[in-house]
Parts: structure tokens; sequence; C-alpha cells
């Protein structure tokens, strides 16, 4: 392997995997097939997309030819090395590729950051030289088209439903004498309410995601999926970011919800959210960087008096009333929950398309954790707000 420099721009691009699990694979090509496949893309010309050559299994071919987004389907059979192909499928296919691009006289590739070790294996057993383009894909992901915004959007509008029947059941609960929160006589859980959750995207047509119902003290932990019974009076945190299983992709959002009474500390930490939500969101334009972003949402964070930066370990005497954002201001968002950019710290440009999560959070080891969270997508002068759904803490 080798490195990269800008001459290789014009060299070949391969993507190989399996493009039901290789996103990267998937968004090229917009086909999503549970078995192994290979891409050859050649560079483009004067803003016309590169030729695309696929390879893939033999009985897909005619679903590939019809909906596939290349300009030639082949089965691995039809690049035969002169020892045969493997019966493993993976193997075939990567045997497949190198035999391909020999034929045609290529003698040296760029992979992407996806690209498994076992297609980069064949290529070099078969004498062809693969320099690592870690850029290959990243712009064209972030970029996201009508059709992927108008995805997005489907996503997020469900994944709004969710939360809101999540924080409205979780308002309407009943509660014991000793603050335990209850529905049906039966004691109301963040495992229960996250199994509502799971159930009510299962109707939608949503894989479940691993959401965050994360009540009291354990929401001090921002990734904390939380546990046991919720109780009055204590901030829940309700973090939903499913995927659809028609587009693959991915919804996310989050709101609080506090049952009852609404202690004062709640009510500033969530005042100071709201304002620095509104500043991440307002600093979200083409060419301001994801540290902008970020540096924008901590500056209201500070002037409401918390704090940012890592939280204080347990035994640190100012770590019991220490309440900060610990985290940046979001992130990518499209066929994973997780994309670039980063709205943190050297956080890069944003461009027209991106689709990003602005949410601050604060957090306490003795008040628990509150989040805000909405989706906006990245336009010529500003962004788009995704999100409809309230921001309050009072879901009754």
């Amino acid at each position: 392997m080798t490195d990269m420099d800008d001459s290789d721009r014009t060299t070949p691009l391969v993507i190989a995997g399996v493009p039901a699990k290789n996103l990267a694979l998937h968004h090229r090509i917009r086909f999503p097939v549970g078995d192994p496949a290979a891409l050859v893309e050649w560079p483009a010309e004067a803003g016309v997309r590169g030729r695309r050559l696929l390879i893939v299994r033999d009985i897909e071919l005619e679903r590939a030819r019809r909906d596939a987004l290349a300009d030639t389907c082949h089965a691995p059979a039809e690049f035969t090395p002169e020892g045969g192909l493997s019966g493993d499928r993976e193997t075939a296919t990567a045997q497949s590729l190198a035999e391909c691009l020999r034929k045609q006289g290529i003698g040296r590739v760029r992979g992407d950051r996806t690209l498994p070790l076992i297609f980069a294996e064949h290529l070099r057993d078969a004498g062809i030289d693969l320099i690592y383009d870690a850029e290959a894909g990243v712009a064209e992901r972030r970029s996201k088209d009508e059709s992927e915004i108008e995805a997005l959007r489907e996503a997020q509008r469900i994944t709004e439903e969710v939360i809101e029947f999540a924080c409205r059941t979780i308002a309407g609960a009943g509660v014991d004498r000793d603050g335990v929160l209850s529905i049906d006589g039966a004691p109301l859980t963040s495992e229960r309410v996250r199994t509502m959750i799971d159930l009510a995207l299962l109707e939608r047509g949503f894989d479940a995601s691993p959401s965050i119902v994360a009540g009291g003290a354990g929401g001090a932990d921002c990734h904390e999926r939380g546990d046991g019974p919720l109780r009055t009076s204590e901030p829940v945190i309700i973090d939903v970011f499913p995927r659809s299983k028609e587009s693959l992709y991915h919804g996310d959002c989050t709101r609080v919800v506090v049952h009852g009474e609404i202690p004062e500390v709640v009510a500033r930490m969530h005042a100071a959210l709201v304002d620095a939500k509104r500043a991440g969101i307002a600093a979200c334009r083409p060419g301001a960087t994801g540290e902008e972003v970020h540096r924008a949402t901590i500056a209201e964070i500070h002037r409401h008096g918390f704090a940012s930066g890592p939280m204080p370990g347990p035994d640190d005497p100012e770590g019991a009333n220490w309440i900060g954002m610990v985290h940046g201001t979001g992130h990518g968002l499209g066929l994973d929950v997780h994309e670039p950019p980063l709205l943190d710290f050297k956080g890069p440009a944003l461009v027209v398309g991106d689709a990003l999560t602005v949410e601050p959070g604060l957090y306490g080891r003795r008040i628990g954790g509150l989040r805000l969270e909405d989706l906006v997508v990245v336009t010529d002068d500003g962004c788009e707000n995704l999100n409809t759904l309230p921001e309050g803490l009072d879901w009754r």
C-alpha cells in the first residue's frame, strides 16, 4: 500500500464489502444487497459522475442492473482468474475484482477507509498497487441530496412521534408514596419505557434502537441507557435514534421530561440548553466550522453560569456540585447515526447538505442530566431545522 498524493485523484477508486453493512458502498450504488460486492469507479470529468463497474453475486444481477447506480454490472464468474474462484463468496468477489482490474490493464487503484483487508490482500497478490484515500466518499456522504434529506425528514418525524409518546407516558404516570412512577399498578422503569419505544418503532417500520431512557442521577453519564424505576420530580432524558428499514436513514432526537414539580436547578439547566441549542443552530451555515458552532453553544452554557469540559471525578471535592457540558455540540447523521463532521473543537468547515445534530447537554452527579437535540440541514444561507417537537419539561 502506498501513500496518496494529488496526482492520484485520477486513479480509479475501489469500494467493496457487503452493501447492506458497508454503508459507504451502499451510498455509492443505493443497492443494499446482503452479499459481497465490489465497485470500481473511474474519476469524474467536467462534473459528470465517473463510470462505475459493479461486481455482484449472479442471482442479484437482474436487480442490480435495474436498481443499482452503476453503468455495468457483472457476476464474479465473468472475471475468473486462472486458478478458478473460491467457493467462499467474499473471497471469490475479491478474486474477481483483482482479475477484472488486471484484464483492463489497471495496475493502481485507490481504496477508501472502509475497504476490507481481504480485498486489499487479493489486489496486492495480483500485483495491483493500492493507495489509501482517507477522504474518498466522505464529502459525497456529507452533502446530502434531496432524496436523502426527505428520508431524514421522514425518519425525524417518526422519531419525534415516538419521543412524544414516551414523554407523555412518563408525565401521565401515577406515583406511589416513595415517589416511584407507576402504570397499571406496576413500577414504570427505564427498561419498561424503552420496550414501549422499541415496539412503537417496529410498528412504524423502524429498527428498534438502544434508546436512552435515563432518569435521575443515572443521567449524569451522557451515554447511560438508564435502568430501574423512574421517579417524580427527576429529569428523564429520552434519546431515540432509530433507522428506517426502508430508506436505511436514521432519525436522532432528544427531549427531557419531568413528572410533577420541576426543581429550580433543573429549570435553570433547561433554560441554558434552550439558549445554547438556539445559538448552535444559528451558527450552522456553509463555511462555518464545527468548532465555531461548538463555541457558540458553550458560550451560552457559560453565560448561564454552567461549566464545560470533563466532569470532575467522584472523589474530587468540587465534583458533587459541578454541572456542565461534557461533550461536543453534535455530529453528522445519515446512513450511520454518527457521521462526519463533528461539531466540536477542530471540527471542519460545514458544507451545503450537511445533516447535523445540535444537542447541548448539562450533567451533574447529584441532579442527573438534561439534553436537547434537534436535526438541521445546512442550506445555502444557513440551515433548516427538521424538528417540530416542543422542547419543554412538562409533557402533561
